[in-house]
């Protein structure tokens, strides 16, 4: 059975599906149905091997890093406020311009492998040049560019930075996006990264889309990459506040059914960060929807795009909807997700700024 879904899936998920499944329930880049829908969700049971190592590498154990034990004491204390990075990729003057902007502002900021940009710069090296800012990472790695060897090289080198956090995605397919002339890799899928991410110390995090198919399935999805090592999980957006908590509700009333062990009940152990999706002008509306099978609040894009400021309407309107994901049961924090035109990274960094200040006092 695994064989066989490794075989079919574009990427070789093994606990699929991932969030690239259209609303129709066909794959992001094939008009195939996703492979998964008609199947049990996949239980955690390791990452296995086809071939073991002939030897084991000689690297000292991991420990837990510095980053990691603030944000999750942060977690504990109140809810955090995450950002999206913008900076123009490979730009390291750009870095330096939106960390500059958002240091002290947000108390991180998501920093992975932006679809519209297929080169980037390594995610321990980006982490390194915005942590030099001052301003927390929580740092994205994906498996479309990466074999096991190479992502558990950046896994070690993100906890010698100390970002505050590991967010572990499968992966957009080579076949979207700028570079459809290189080859995927998806040795690994987000799950598996997981496991091996928490094994080198970090606060880890995966994300779940509740409005993709299988959406009766999402939650018990959710449950089995906690159990490989996910301690936070990023909602994408599910169109308001209302889906959000019913899903919030259906994984932890799951969680708390199956427990993780004899002391602990999964559902308690799960972290919520909501996404926030930023819209401030027509260019950062139309890189939104470039998202997979997005689902916004009805109106949500018409209301800021007809204002006479949409960048006023645009930090207004990600105000209410950040003040309703917080008051959700469940909600550690949200994160304000969405990029800008290029150009305009500066811009609309300090749009999220503003909306993290606002925020931060409600």
């Amino acid at each position: 059975m695994t064989i066989a879904l490794l075989a079919e899936c574009p990427k070789h998920m093994e606990y699929g599906p991932c969030g690239g499944v259209e609303l129709d329930g066909s794959c992001e880049v094939s008009p195939a149905r996703c492979v998964f829908l008609d199947l049990p969700t996949v239980r955690w049971h390791g990452i296995e091997r086809s071939v073991e190592p002939r030897a084991v590498d000689p690297v000292p154990e991991p420990v837990a890093s510095a980053g990691a034990m603030r944000m999750r004491a942060l977690l504990a204390i109140r809810p955090v406020l995450v950002a999206d990075f913008p900076a123009r990729a490979l730009d390291a003057a750009s870095i330096a311009e939106c960390a500059g902007i958002l240091s002290g502002r947000v108390d991180a900021v998501l920093a992975g492998d932006a679809g519209a940009a297929r080169l980037q710069f390594p995610p321990s090296y980006r982490a390194h040049l915005i942590q030099s800012a001052g301003l927390a990472v929580w740092a994205g790695v994906n498996c479309r560019d990466r074999n096991r060897v190479a992502l558990e090289g950046e896994l070690a080198g993100l906890a010698h930075v100390g970002v505050a956090g590991v967010h572990c995605v499968t992966g957009d397919h080579t076949d979207t996006g700028s570079r459809p002339d290189a080859a995927p890799v998806f040795d690994l899928d987000s799950t598996e990264t997981a496991a091996l991410a928490h094994s080198a110390g970090h606060l880890v995090s995966v994300g779940e889309s509740p409005a993709t198919p299988p959406v009766e399935r999402r939650p018990a999805r959710l449950l089995e990459t906690m159990r490989a090592g996910a301690e936070v999980c990023f909602v994408n957006h599910a169109g308001g506040a209302a889906p959000v908590a019913d899903f919030i509700d259906a994984a932890q009333q799951l969680g708390a059914a199956q427990q993780l062990d004899a002391a602990q009940e999964l559902g308690a152990a799960m972290m919520f960060i909501a996404c926030v999706p930023i819209v401030i002008d027509h260019e950062s509306a139309a890189l939104l929807r470039t998202f997979t099978a997005l689902v916004l609040p009805e109106g949500y894009l018409d209301r800021i795009l007809a204002a006479r400021d949409p960048f006023t309407e645009g930090i207004s309107a990600a105000v209410e909807l950040g003040r309703e994901m917080l008051q959700i049961h469940g909600v550690r924090g949200i994160d304000l997700s969405g990029g800008a035109a290029p150009g305009r990274e500066a811009w609309f960094s300090e749009a999220l700024a503003r909306i993290s200040d606002e925020l931060g006092t409600s």
